[in-house]
């Protein structure tokens, strides 16, 4: 019996996500499992993946927000942004006011341009970034657009350590924030913990560890339980259509949006587009 749908899994520090995919797919004997957006090994929190036939519709989990509590430590900078790489300079680590603090972090909220970190994976040219680094190669890297639609001050603890919660959208490099925040202030910095608490509907209340599902307590959920689309319920002769590939017509007062797609028994069938006068398929379950 194949298993199909999402997994929430609280990833621990240590573990890339692939080795979470890995470890998923020997736990449920599948090899399709994928994740929706990657953490990096000195990472935790929350790692949605679909596993099954829920893996093609794993882009559409990606789209979600993110939140995510971490720590700058200040007076030290290394070559990842994060406490994982090499420290390449130390200094003076000034006192500052909350007042000082919260002036600069305001500066980041809203829709940004941010360079993303030289040890990433983001692509470039063909290549991942850090086979450049790796390779002491220099390169011009674009920015990339992003939107911190909450950034808070959780606990400062001076003069050394910075705690604040944010709220962004995909592809946002929490260490790259951290940089720029940094350079903002006049100060060394880099990463010192990332903790992700929420991915849309994902938070770390209903994620479940390594041990959890070793030993059969975790549950899958149906992915289109996370799929923010409205809901078209078809008869049986619309579904047989849609099952083959073929367009419906439109009865259903929805337009110009992507719609979920059921049968007469309320079973998840795929993804459709809504267009004037016809429904078309976009992808089966």
């Amino acid at each position: 019996m194949s298993i199909d749908g999402v997994l929430n899994v609280l990833k621990p520090p240590g573990m890339t996500s692939h080795d979470i995919v890995d470890f998923v797919r020997r736990i449920y004997n599948t090899k399709k499992v994928g994740h929706t957006g990657t953490l990096d090994p000195d990472a935790v929190g929350v790692l949605p993946l679909c596993i099954g036939r829920a893996t093609k519709f794993s882009s559409y989990l990606m789209e979600h927000h993110k939140r995510y509590r971490f720590e700058i430590t200040f007076g030290i900078s290394t070559d990842t942004l994060d406490k994982s790489g090499k420290i390449i300079e130390t200094g003076p680590t000034p006192s500052f006011s909350l007042d000082e603090l919260r002036k600069v972090i305001n500066k980041f909220k809203g829709e940004i341009q941010q360079i993303p970190p030289i040890y990433s994976a983001k692509k470039v040219r063909g290549k991942k970034l850090y086979e450049y680094a790796r390779r002491g190669e220099v390169i011009e890297i674009p920015p990339i657009k992003v939107t911190i639609y909450e950034l808070d001050i959780v606990e400062y603890r001076k003069p050394n350590h910075l705690l604040l919660d944010v709220k962004c959208s995909k592809g946002t490099y929490v260490r790259a924030l951290v940089r720029d925040i940094c350079k903002e202030l006049g100060v060394l910095g880099y990463m010192s913990f990332l903790i992700r608490t929420e991915s849309g509907d994902f938070t770390l209340d209903n994620s479940y560890t390594i041990e959890e599902i070793e030993e059969g307590k975790a549950s899958i959920l149906p992915v289109d339980t996370f799929l923010k689309l409205p809901s078209v319920v078809l008869d049986r002769h619309s579904s047989s259509r849609i099952l083959r590939g073929q367009p419906v017509e439109n009865i259903y007062n929805i337009e110009n949006s992507q719609v979920k797609l059921y049968d007469g028994h309320r079973n998840f069938i795929g993804i459709g587009v809504a267009e004037k006068k016809r429904i078309r398929v976009k992808r089966l379950f």
